[in-house]
């Protein structure tokens, strides 16, 4: 069974930036493809970002050129770097862990982001 667990969301002004991380347990992580989702009140889950085991990575467009995602498959962690962050930026954020089929997710740390 994989774990994940999100750290460092909290409130910061628009314009701001904060540093997401996702530590996981086991030893699979270097082999899984890893991502961020974010659902914000009365809205559906949505990706963010994701990166696979190759590195290679995907954006929502809503936040190309502000976030980036990467991995330090070392530490089993990924993180997600959020700039120039906007009041609509404000969410849950989940991390999710796909690997053999499956698909484990964390329980989400919560961004705010005030105006």
């Amino acid at each position: 069974q994989v774990q994940l667990a999100e750290s460092g969301g909290g409130l910061v002004q628009a314009g701001g930036s904060l540093r997401l991380s996702c530590a996981a347990s086991g030893s699979i992580f270097s082999i899984s493809a890893v991502g961020w989702y974010r659902q914000a009140p009365g809205k559906q889950r949505e990706l963010v970002a994701d990166i696979d085991r190759g590195g290679s990575t995907n954006y929502a467009d809503s936040v190309k050129g502000r976030f980036t995602i990467s991995r330090d498959n070392a530490k089993n962690t990924v993180y997600l770097q959020m700039s120039s962050l906007k009041p609509e930026d404000t969410a849950v954020y989940y991390c999710k862990l796909v690997v053999s089929g499956m698909a484990y997710w964390g329980k989400g740390t919560l961004v705010t982001v005030s105006s």
